[in-house]
C-alpha cells in the first residue's frame, strides 16, 4: 500500500491550531485574555522549544500570519469607519495625538540610553505610541464600566490612534527603504498616502454601498461572506500595486463597509475567519519569541514596561486635560490606554520583515504587551480611587483651575462666515483635486495605451484618449472652479462686509486658475505641443460655461448618491445628538425579566428617583425620540439614556432586572395549567379574584371558571367566588394548592 504524503503545511497547520486551542481553553477557564493564550502556544511550538513537537516550514507559517494581519486589520477597519473619525471630537484628537507625540519621543530616547541604535529606537517609539483595541474593550466590558463618560473619551482616541497607527506603517517602511531622515521623501510619502486615503475613500463610498444595495435580494449569508472576502483582498492587491501593505489595503476596505447599511451582517459573518486567521497570527507572534533573549534583556523589558505605563498615563492624561476634559475623566483615560497590543505586534513584525531591527526588539515588545495585557485591567479599576486619592492630595488652587479651565472649554463654539467659507472651499479643492489627478493619470497612464494599441494608432488615438479623459473630469472641473459653495455665508460677506469683496474676487479667480492647471496638466501628459495645449484649453473653458447647468445637475445625481450612500446607515440608526456639560448619552436594553417592562415612564419616574432623562426609544426599526409620559417600556428595547456615571451605574441595575430572583420564585417548569374546586371552606371563597391574591399567592392567573354547567373565559378581575365553582388556574404548581387549604 503506498505511504499517503501529507503536505509540511497541513501538519505545521494542524499543530498551531491545537496548541491554540488547548492554551486559549487554559486562559478562558482562568478568565485571562486569550491574545497572551495564542502567544503562550506559539512558544511552544515555535523552534525554540525542543522538547514537545514543533513546527518545521516557517516560511508557511510567515503566510497564514500575513493573512491573519489582513483580516485582523479588517477587522478593526469595519469598527473604525471614516465618519466616527469626523465625529470624534476635538478630545478625542488632542488626546491621541499628544499621546502619541509623547510616547514616539519617551520610545525613542528609551532606546538611545540603553545604547540601542537609532532604527531600533525609532521601531521602539512606534511599538510604544498605539493602544490595544481588543484588549481594552474586553476589559471594559468584563469591568462593566462602558457606560462611563471617560469610556466614550478612550473609544474616541482608539479610533483617531488606529489612523495614526496606519500613517506610523508607512513613515516607517519609507524610513527602513531610505535608512535616512529624508524630509522630502517622508513627505512624499504622506502625501501620497493622504491621496490615495482619499480617492479610495471617496471611490469606495460612492460604489460599494451601491453595488451592495443593487445585490441585496440576491445576497444571503454565504454570497455576502463570499464578496466581503472578495473586496477586502482586491483592496489589499490595489494598496500592494500602489506600494503599500497589504494591512493598509485591508484597513481601508473595512473603514469602507463600515459606513454601509450592511456594516454589522458582515462583521458577524467574518468573524469567525478573522477570529481563525488572527489566532493563527498571534500563534506566529509567539514562534518569533526566543525564551533566552528574554532572559538575558529582562531590565530592558522591565524599564519599557515602566516607560509604557508611566509615559501613556501621564501623555493621554495630560492630553485629555489639554482638551478641556475634567480631572476625573483624564484619570481615568490614562490609566486605561496604559498598554500596547496588536498595531505594536505589526510595527514590530515590519521591522523584523525589512531586516531593520534587531532580532531582541520583537520578543522584548511581546513581552511588554503581555506584561501590560495583565495589568490593564487592574489599573481602569484603580482609576476611580486614584482620582479621588488626587483630588485629596493635589493643592485647592491647582483642581480649582483645571475645573475652571474644563467649564470654559464647554461652551459651544460658533464659526464666523469666513470660517465656514473657507472650510468648505478647503474640501471642495482637496477632494476634486484628487479626483482631478486620478483622472489625469487614468487617462495618461491606462486610456491612451489601451485606445493607440487595440482601437486607433498614432494621433488619432491619443485625441479621442484626450477627449474622453476631459469628458470624465468635466463634472469635477465644474465643481472645482465654478460650483458655488455656502451661498448664505458668500452672501452675508459680499454684501454685508463691502471689504472682503476683494479676498472673495481672489479665491475665485484661484479656483479657475487651479481647473486651467489640471487642463494643462492633462495635455502636458498627451502633448508637448504648446499651440495645441492652448486650443484645448480654450475649447475647455467653453464647454465649462456653455454646458454649466447641465454639468451642474449631473454632478448634482454624482454628490446625492454619494452622500446617500455615506448616510444611509447613520439615517438607518438615527439618534439625537445631545452634548450635555456633566452629563453623556449611553444605551442600555430592558431585559425581558426586568420589573420595568411593560410600565409607563410617568409611572416608573426614573427621572424623579435617579435624575436621568430618557432620549430615544428603539423599539425594532421604530424609534421613539423624547418619549412621553404615557410610554412604556417593552422587552429587548434599546433605550437611550442620558445622565452622569454614577446615575447611569444606578439605573443600569433597574434595566437589567434581576433573572436569578425569578429563577428561584419561577421555574420554567413549575408553571402548569390546574383545575381547583372551590367550597364554603376554601381561603378565597365570596371573595373577588382582585382582592383573594392569586396572581401574588401563586403568581397565577385565572383563565376560565366553570358554574352551574357554563364556561366563563377570561373572567372579570370583580367576579367573586362562589361555591363549587370550577376554577382553571396558570401558575406555579407548587403553590396553587394553598387555595385548597382550609382557614
Amino acid at each position: 500500500m503506498p505511504m499517503i504524503h501529507l503536505p509540511q503545511l497541513i501538519t505545521d497547520l494542524a499543530l498551531i491550531l491545537a496548541a491554540a486551542g488547548i492554551t486559549t481553553l487554559l486562559f478562558k477557564k482562568i478568565k485571562q485574555p486569550l491574545v497572551l493564550g495564542y502567544i503562550l502556544a506559539g512558544l511552544l511550538v515555535g523552534p525554540h522549544i525542543k522538547f514537545i513537537p514543533t513546527v518545521t516550514d516557517n516560511e508557511s507559517i510567515h503566510i497564514w500570519a500575513e493573512i491573519g494581519v489582513i483580516f485582523l486589520l479588517f477587522s478593526l477597519g469595519l469598527e473604525f469607519s471614516f465618519k466616527k473619525l469626523v465625529k470624534v471630537g476635538g478630545s478625542a484628537s488632542i488626546t491621541a495625538v499628544v499621546e502619541v507625540l509623547v510616547m514616539l519621543v519617551i520610545g525613542f530616547c528609551a532606546g538611545m540610553a540603553m545604547g540601542w541604535s537609532t532604527m531600533d529606537s525609532i521601531f521602539l517609539g512606534g511599538i510604544l505610541s498605539v493602544s490595544s483595541t481588543t484588549i481594552i474593550i474586553r476589559a471594559f466590558e468584563e469591568l462593566g464600566v462602558k457606560h462611563k463618560k471617560f469610556a466614550n473619551l478612550v473609544f474616541g482616541v482608539l479610533i483617531v490612534e488606529d489612523l495614526v497607527a496606519i500613517l506610523l506603517l508607512v513613515l516607517l517602511s519609507t524610513l527602513a527603504v531610505s535608512q535616512q531622515f529624508a524630509g522630502t521623501e517622508m513627505l512624499v510619502s504622506i502625501l501620497k498616502l493622504c491621496f490615495f486615503l482619499v480617492l479610495w475613500f471617496i471611490g469606495g463610498i460612492f460604489l460599494v454601498p451601491t453595488f451592495l444595495k443593487k445585490t441585496k435580494n440576491l445576497m444571503n449569508d454565504e454570497t455576502m461572506l463570499v464578496v466581503s472576502v472578495a473586496l477586502c483582498l482586491l483592496m489589499v492587491l490595489l494598496a500592494v500595486k500602489v506600494g503599500f501593505s497589504p494591512a493598509l489595503g485591508a484597513f481601508i476596505m473595512g473603514s469602507i463597509l463600515a459606513e454601509t447599511t450592511q456594516a454589522e451582517k458582515i462583521e458577524h459573518l467574518t468573524k469567525s475567519v478573522k477570529d481563525l486567521f488572527a489566532a493563527i497570527f498571534f500563534v506566529s507572534v509567539g514562534m518569533l519569541i526566543d525564551p533566552a533573549i528574554l532572559i538575558d534583556y529582562a531590565l530592558p523589558i522591565l524599564i519599557i514596561t515602566l516607560a509604557t505605563v508611566l509615559g501613556k498615563f501621564l501623555s493621554s492624561g495630560m492630553g485629555a486635560l489639554i482638551s478641556g476634559q475634567p480631572l476625573k475623566t483624564a484619570v481615568q483615560t490614562g490609566m486605561s490606554l496604559a498598554q500596547i497590543g496588536e498595531f505594536s505586534f505589526i510595527i514590530a513584525t515590519l521591522g523584523l520583515t525589512l531586516k531593520v531591527t534587531s532580532d531582541f526588539l520583537y520578543p522584548i515588545a511581546v513581552a511588554v504587551s503581555a506584561i501590560t495585557t495583565f495589568t490593564t485591567p487592574y489599573l481602569i479599576k484603580a482609576s476611580e480611587p486614584f482620582y479621588n486619592f488626587l483630588d485629596r492630595k493635589l493643592p485647592e488652587k491647582w483642581t480649582a483651575g483645571i475645573r475652571k479651565y474644563s467649564a470654559s472649554t464647554a461652551g459651544i463654539t460658533t464659526m464666523s462666515d469666513w470660517k465656514t467659507l473657507l472650510k468648505s472651499y478647503a474640501s471642495n479643492t482637496v477632494i476634486h483635486a484628487v479626483i482631478l489627478i486620478a483622472c489625469v493619470f487614468l487617462g495618461a497612464r491606462y486610456l491612451q495605451p489601451f485606445i493607440t494599441e487595440h482601437l486607433i494608432n498614432g494621433d488619432r488615438g491619443i485625441i479621442l484618449a484626450l477627449f474622453l479623459s476631459l469628458v470624465l473630469m468635466l463634472p469635477f472641473l465644474w465643481a472645482l472652479s465654478i460650483r458655488r459653495i455656502q451661498r448664505k455665508a458668500y452672501t452675508n460677506l459680499w454684501l454685508n462686509k463691502r471689504y472682503t469683496r476683494g479676498p472673495l474676487i481672489a479665491i475665485e479667480v484661484l479656483r479657475i486658475l487651479l481647473g486651467i492647471f489640471f487642463v494643462g496638466f492633462l495635455i502636458y501628459q498627451f502633448y508637448d505641443s504648446a499651440v495645441a495645449g492652448l486650443i484645448a484649453l480654450v475649447l475647455m473653458i467653453a464647454v465649462l460655461f456653455i454646458f454649466s447647468r447641465k454639468l451642474q445637475t449631473f454632478y448634482d445625481r454624482l454628490e446625492n448618491r454619494f452622500l446617500g450612500n455615506l448616510n444611509a446607515r447613520e439615517i438607518e440608526n438615527a439618534q439625537p445628538e445631545i452634548l450635555p456639560w456633566d452629563s453623556h448619552l449611553t444605551e442600555l436594553i430592558v431585559a425581558p425579566e426586568s420589573e420595568i417592562v411593560g410600565r409607563s415612564l410617568v409611572d416608573l419616574g426614573v427621572r424623579e428617583k435617579y435624575g436621568i432623562n430618557i432620549a430615544l426609544i428603539e423599539r425594532g426599526k421604530l424609534m421613539i425620540p423624547t418619549p412621553g409620559r404615557a410610554e412604556r417600556l417593552y422587552p429587548n428595547d434599546k433605550v437611550l439614556i442620558i445622565g452622569t456615571d454614577e446615575e447611569l451605574a444606578a439605573v443600569k441595575q433597574l434595566f437589567e432586572g434581576n433573572a436569578h430572583e425569578h429563577e428561584v420564585s419561577f421555574p420554567k417548569k413549575d408553571m402548569t395549567l390546574q383545575k381547583i374546586v372551590i367550597n364554603s371552606s376554601s381561603p378565597v371563597y365570596g371573595q373577588s379574584i382582585r382582592d383573594s391574591g392569586i396572581r401574588e399567592k401563586t403568581q397565577g392567573l385565572v383563565v376560565g371558571i366553570e358554574r352551574g354547567g357554563q364556561r366563563i373565559l377570561n373572567p372579570d378581575s370583580n367576579l367573586i367566588f362562589e361555591n363549587e365553582d370550577i376554577v382553571w388556574i396558570v401558575g406555579n404548581n407548587k403553590k396553587i394548592p394553598d387555595l385548597l387549604k382550609k382557614t
